[in-house]
């Protein structure tokens, strides 16, 4: 029985690119960027440091890389963050090196981060590598029935929840991508053609002069 031998790709190889997923809570995010790693293996989240505790379960440098806030201050002064914030009396902010190596590499980075995130990550030199999507509820009615159907906050947890959202959608227009995630299949297969179109890109192509001279023999 002859086995078949794939055949060298004769691709130029590429860079990696920031895939960044926004979208207020309740709005589907987290289980479109689960699905979308789970099914596409170029693709890796981005693991934020901070100086919370881990909780139960919790692994160091898979969940967070879990640092003191001495060692957060340490990593801001030395521009190792690519962007930081403080939430709830905690520092959290993406380390540079690793998403970097990932980019080198020709692998794509997801990021599940906020407007304010973004905003930082495209001040930064690496904005070239960005790719901007906001996820939109169908309306503000179904994002509250979402977060109802939880059951696990308090209506005035919910409240405050919504003022968010209303704050955080207000941003939308800083994004390069919108897509509206009445259908969670659909949306992932938009998701999809976003990153399969964006990889394509021709400044993403490393040596792609080359590999055309080569081509033509010049």
């Amino acid at each position: 029985m002859t086995q078949f031998v794939r055949p060298a790709s004769h691709r130029p190889p590429r860079r990696g690119l920031m895939f960044v997923l926004s979208s207020p809570s309740g709005a589907g995010k987290t289980t479109l960027s689960r699905r979308l790693l789970a099914e596409d293996g170029d693709i890796t989240l981005s693991v934020s440091a901070t100086t919370r505790p881990p909780r139960t379960g919790e692994t160091d440098g898979v969940d967070y890389y879990f640092v003191t806030p001495d060692r957060f201050a340490t990593m801001v002064a030395e521009d190792e963050l690519l962007e930081w914030a403080t939430v709830f009396g905690n520092r959290y902010g993406t380390p540079r090196g690793p998403v970097e190596d990932a980019l080198h590499a020709g692998r794509d980075v997801l990021f599940d981060i906020d407007w304010q995130g973004t905003q930082q990550l495209q001040q930064t030199d690496a904005a070239s590598d960005l790719v901007r999507v906001f996820i939109l509820p169908p309306d503000l009615a179904e994002l509250e029935r979402r977060l109802q159907g939880r059951a696990t906050d308090h209506p005035d947890v919910i409240a405050g929840r919504m003022a968010r959202a209303r704050d955080e959608i207000s941003h939308w227009g800083e994004y390069d991508y919108i897509l509206v995630n009445d259908d969670a299949d659909l949306c992932l297969a938009e998701l999809r053609a976003i990153l399969k179109a964006e990889r394509l890109r021709r400044k993403r192509q490393l040596g792609l002069a080359d590999f055309v001279r080569g081509m033509l023999g010049e």
